[in-house]
């Protein structure tokens, strides 16, 4: 307990630190951009003391160094205009611009938000008004925050999926060592059992009853089996999809209310699938165990396979309540769950039987409140 706080803390100290180097150097950014602005801002006062000295100039005086200020300029973008706003020079503007008059009007407005514009006096009371734009500098550093908080932003979601892979994995490994120990600690009865079933076929006990104990005992083999290949790559085997499917829903069939109108609907010929016969039937089992919830025992229920040309498909259709179209996706989430008891792990682990073993798909079909849900599961198959 005390290591897991000491985690928390270590990783909330982290994330404030970091928040606190970002907001220093976006708050040094906008200091340079303002130390930045303000000197253009005198640069430009420079220039235009420079070109009133050229202006005003007599012909035998030195202007050499005015001269050179202004032709210095090749950075900022600049508008004259008189003192009734017609356009008389531009400087460091694109031609294109320059020569389309919607354009220079619509750069006109913009160097006015960027600015205030500055005033040279002239003579008679005349004046003219400077008004310049950023440079490209100024406008490199005022998108340099914007491109510092989306490298932050993607780094965040580099270590967020980072951490989150490795809590997944660590949750994996978690549940594949308690599903083998699940299984470790069934065996142990379980071989119990069948010593004792082999009593009871030596003391004449009614086949019947043998028959159904044997079947349970092979029931809990198959479960055995089952957790035991739960975090192990399975070996896959070409079974023809209909026997392994229709075993598995007649055994839950056959335990289920008498209320359930069970149907079985498939092709007459064999279809060969590349699946694990133990994780297919974990699979049919979770489907069609959730399909009797939902209907509360009492209904119809339809398992219904259907052959394509490259693949095959399995619905198992049910007359429960339904599902939210809003929840088809979390249905298969870790967790989720709409019952009182459960820990809403059935259909994600049939999502990983059926996607990352079998290579295929699920997903729900179709549903609707009050009427009922349509469960598909898509599988390859074997190519002869």
């Amino acid at each position: 307990m005390q290591f897991t706080e000491r985690s928390n803390s270590t990783r909330w100290f982290i994330i404030i630190c970091s928040f606190l180097i970002v907001l220093l150097i976006l708050w040094n950014t906008y200091n340079f951009f303002q130390i930045f602005k303000n000197e253009e801002r005198n640069k430009m006062e420079l220039w235009v003391k420079a070109l009133k000295t050229v202006n005003i100039a007599d012909f035998d005086d030195n202007i050499e160094l005015p001269s050179e200020i202004i032709s210095n300029n090749t950075t900022i973008p600049i508008i004259i205009t008189d003192d009734k706003g017609t356009i008389i020079k531009s400087t460091n503007i694109d031609e294109n611009t320059v020569n389309d008059s919607i354009k220079i009007k619509a750069y006109l407005k913009d160097l006015k938000s960027q600015n205030e514009p500055l005033k040279l006096s002239l003579f008679d009371n005349d004046y003219q008004l400077i008004y310049f734009g950023n440079s490209s500098l100024i406008n490199q550093l005022k998108y340099y925050p914007i491109a510092l908080l989306l490298i932050i932003i993607l780094f965040g979601a580099v270590v967020y999926n980072f951490y989150r892979a490795t809590k997944m994995s660590t949750q994996n490994k978690l549940w594949a060592g308690m599903a083998k120990e699940t299984a470790h600690q069934i065996g142990t009865p379980l071989s119990s059992l069948i010593g004792w079933l082999e009593i009871l076929k030596l003391d004449n006990v009614e086949s019947s009853t043998i028959e159904e104990i044997e079947k349970d005992i092979n029931r809990l083999q198959t479960i055995t089996d089952r957790f035991s290949k739960v975090g192990s790559e399975p070996v896959l085997e070409n079974k023809d999809i209909i026997e392994e499917t229709k075993t598995s829903f007649d055994y839950l069939k056959d335990r289920s209310s008498k209320q359930i109108n069970f149907k079985f609907i498939a092709p007459n010929e064999p279809i060969k699938v590349a699946i694990n016969p133990a994780l297919h039937s974990w699979t049919i089992e979770n489907l069609v165990k959730n399909a009797i919830d939902a209907m509360k025992g009492k209904g119809n229920l339809t398992l219904l396979i259907e052959e394509k040309e490259d693949y095959v498909r399995i619905k198992v259709m049910d007359s429960g309540k339904g599902i939210p179209k809003s929840d088809f996706t979390k249905v298969f989430e870790p967790g989720f769950t709409t019952k009182r008891r459960g820990w809403g792990l059935g259909l994600s682990l049939t999502k990983r039987i059926v996607q990352e073993y079998h290579k295929g798909k699920i997903k729900v079909a179709q549903s609707e409140i009050g009427k009922g849900t349509t469960m598909q599961i898509s599988l390859k198959k074997v190519v002869a």
